[in-house]
């Protein structure tokens, strides 16, 4: 066992001696070290309920002949931290928490190890570092949380922030606003629609790395306990197969996930992870992969914000499982791939069932016969930029307009919110990519704000930041290079006319060449942000969010 390193032989006496001071028995020595790695804290509702999901995996381990031994991840409110300096510490936490999980398994000698996430950056920052340190790994997440109901609709953490924007265009009022405060998000969990930690809680199921109903099974609901006692069985299970995450997460399992993310409508956070967990595994992930997949996997589900289910609709109608069965025939997925289950995809799912085909759509009957995300390239995005195609309103898909342009987020949320932008605009929200945000900020507050005033389906957003999953309209992030690079959203003036394509998949700016150059001959250098601390440190080391984002040494 590789924990024997720090528990077996006379030059490990002190190494025992420490083991003693922790309480640990000789009979614990002798089993395996499972490392538990809880993201449990007391300010993310998504991470509230983990210390009895962590619990329960201590449970299934000890059962089954492991020694559970529990160390803490970090983990960050994208909600709490929106709209203020506290989102630019958001993405950069994915790799902190990748570090230092890392240096806790291999310091401490772990033979194998539970990930127990729930949020949108401990769930890649965790299946980065499995690849990373490759002994034995099961994910269980905390859950997602049940919609709430306002005035007898389900209504999710989207609607909240929307119910702002309507407050400020004078068509909701401070009463109304606070019913919506005090029911949208009712339980503890990850919010309920299909945001960036549901998805990337799903794409654990499509990878590989979750047990069936990882993604779905509501934080609040006793399933989940079992899951986690069930994670804690199957770890020994894999440990005694040997069974390893670069055994499960191979290129094949990454496009299963982007297809699977298509199928499903997800964030277009993930085309920031999948890059960054394919990267810790070797495999270069190009974000314009996802066209082509695009093209030939029909999207199946419309959850919030796209359409008017959530993730405790998805579980009942039969999870992720359910969507993989209705792509497998199409022959969209690779069924040969290995699980954590100790069987193949194909094993997994073969007797999933659609039970509700409203909420995910049979094959035949798609939502649209192309997937829920797009990679658009132009001369304004040479590198890419990503929009949640499904989240579009149609006569979005194709827009054209002149450019409002605002160096940071919040002078773009006040012109929106003071009635400055009006409809046809293209709002262009720059310097606010990994290096330039620092961080690469999210949009939320200002998408938000444009549906909230009734202008979601007239008015574009871009940036070179990202969106909340939560966003939803002609919402086109990472763009990139990024304006920090002097990309070339750093060249759009005031009134420049931007156009939209999104079946075409381009975004140009309608500038003649020469002019282009001109302007770039006049760029100012960029100055950053923030120059002390960490975030000096990731701006320095962060590739481009084409990339993922990735900490290059």
């Amino acid at each position: 066992m590789k924990s024997d390193n720090v528990k077996t032989g006379m030059q490990q006496a002190p190494h025992r001696s420490l083991f003693n001071a922790l309480g640990f028995t000789p009979e614990e020595l002798k089993k395996p070290m499972i490392g538990i790695v809880s993201s449990y804290n007391e300010i993310v509702p998504g991470h509230m309920n983990i210390d009895k999901i962590v619990n329960a995996v201590k449970l299934g381990v000890a059962e089954a002949g492991g020694t559970p031994v529990v160390f803490p991840a970090i983990a960050v409110c994208d909600g709490i931290a929106m709209g203020h300096v506290g989102m630019k510490y958001s993405l950069v936490t994915r790799d902190l928490i990748c570090d230092s999980t890392e240096c806790m398994a291999m310091a401490h000698q772990f033979d194998a190890l539970v990930m127990v996430p729930n949020c949108d950056k401990n769930v890649p920052g965790l299946l980065m570092a499995a690849a990373r340190i490759n002994v034995p790994t099961v994910f269980v997440s905390g859950g997602p949380m049940l919609a709430g109901h306002v005035k007898g609709q389900k209504r999710s953490l989207s609607s909240m922030f929307e119910a702002v924007g309507s407050y400020s265009a004078g068509t909701m009022t401070e009463e109304d606003v606070l019913e919506f405060e005090n029911k949208v998000c009712p339980t503890c969990g990850s919010c309920s629609g299909m945001y960036t930690a549901n998805s990337m809680n799903c794409l654990t199921e499509a990878l590989g790395m979750g047990l069936r109903g990882n993604g779905t099974i509501p934080a609040v609901y006793s399933e989940r306990i079992k899951l986690a006692k069930t994670a804690g069985y199957k770890v020994m299970e894999m440990l005694e197969k040997d069974i390893k995450p670069r055994d499960i997460m191979t290129k094949d399992a990454i496009m299963n996930a982007l297809t699977v993310d298509m199928a499903l409508g997800c964030s277009t956070n993930s085309m920031l992870h999948l890059p960054a967990i394919a990267h810790e595994v070797g495999f270069d992930f190009d974000i314009t992969f996802a066209n082509p997949i695009s093209e030939k996997t029909p999207n199946l589900c419309h959850l919030a914000p796209a359409g008017p289910t959530y993730m405790e609709d998805l579980n009942e109608a039969g999870g992720v499982y359910a969507v993989m069965n209705e792509l497998a025939k199409l022959d969209l997925i690779n069924l040969d791939c290995m699980t954590v289950t100790g069987k193949t995809v194909g094993e997994n799912i073969k007797n999933a069932v659609n039970r509700d085909p409203e909420v995910i759509r049979p094959i035949d009957n798609p939502y649209t016969k192309t997937g829920g995300l797009a990679v658009l390239t132009g001369n304004l995005a040479p590198d890419g930029s990503v929009v949640k195609r499904s989240a579009v309103v149609p006569e979005m898909l194709v827009h054209e307009g002149p450019a409002r342009v605002f160096d940071c987020e919040e002078d773009a949320i006040a012109a929106i919110k003071g009635g400055k932008i009006v409809e046809g605009d293209v709002v262009v929200i720059r310097y606010e990519g990994p290096k330039g945000g620092p961080g690469m900020r999210e949009m939320l507050n200002p998408t938000s704000a444009i549906a909230g005033m009734g202008l979601g389906s007239s008015v574009a957003l871009i940036t070179d930041g990202r969106f909340s999953g939560a966003s939803r309209g002609a919402s086109i992030g990472h763009v990139s290079p990024e304006a920090a690079l002097g990309g070339p959203i750093a060249l759009v003036e005031e009134g420049d006319i931007i156009k939209i394509d999104i079946p075409s998949l381009s975004i140009n700016l309608d500038v003649p060449d020469d002019v282009l150059e001109e302007r770039r001959k006049n760029l100012k250098p960029f100055e950053p942000k923030v120059t002390t601390g960490y975030l000096a440190r990731y701006a320095k080391m962060v590739d481009s969010g084409a990339k993922g984002a990735v900490l290059r040494s």
